[in-house]
């Protein structure tokens, strides 16, 4: 089973149709890095902070989301105000990126979620009449 920082790095990588030298060449860091960052099941210790600044910038994503990855792949729980409970990356990097947009791109956002929300709540509901 993945862990995180592997979900994170496949999703990437097959969004973009990236290889692992696409990564480390746009992120500044060696290709055996990503690729250990990748394959590794559990990591023996946490990476520096410039691996995963690197990681972060080959594969497009703010440094949080891969941060709060590499530390559950290491067996380490951050905890983190802004974002409790967020296992999933895509939501982490949602998150992390939401403040990059401008505010009218930041209101399509948000009326889209809302459109979303209300369109599940509405398929459950109909699920339970049936």
């Amino acid at each position: 089973m993945p862990n995180p920082l592997q979900e994170l790095i496949k999703h990437q990588l097959k969004q973009h149709g990236w290889s692992y030298s696409d990564v480390a060449r746009r992120g500044g860091i060696s290709r055996s890095t990503v690729h250990h960052l990748a394959t590794s099941e559990r990591l023996a210790q946490m990476p520096q902070q410039t691996t995963l600044e690197g990681l972060a910038k080959g594969l497009g994503v703010p440094v949080a989301p891969v941060h709060r990855a590499a530390a559950e792949a290491c067996g380490v729980n951050l905890y983190f105000e802004d974002t409790p409970g967020i296992t999933d990356p895509e939501v982490a990097i949602l998150i992390a990126s939401v403040q990059k947009l401008s505010s009218t791109d930041r209101r399509h956002v948000s009326v889209l979620v809302e459109s979303l929300l209300r369109s599940a709540a509405e398929d459950e509901v109909d699920a339970d009449v049936r």
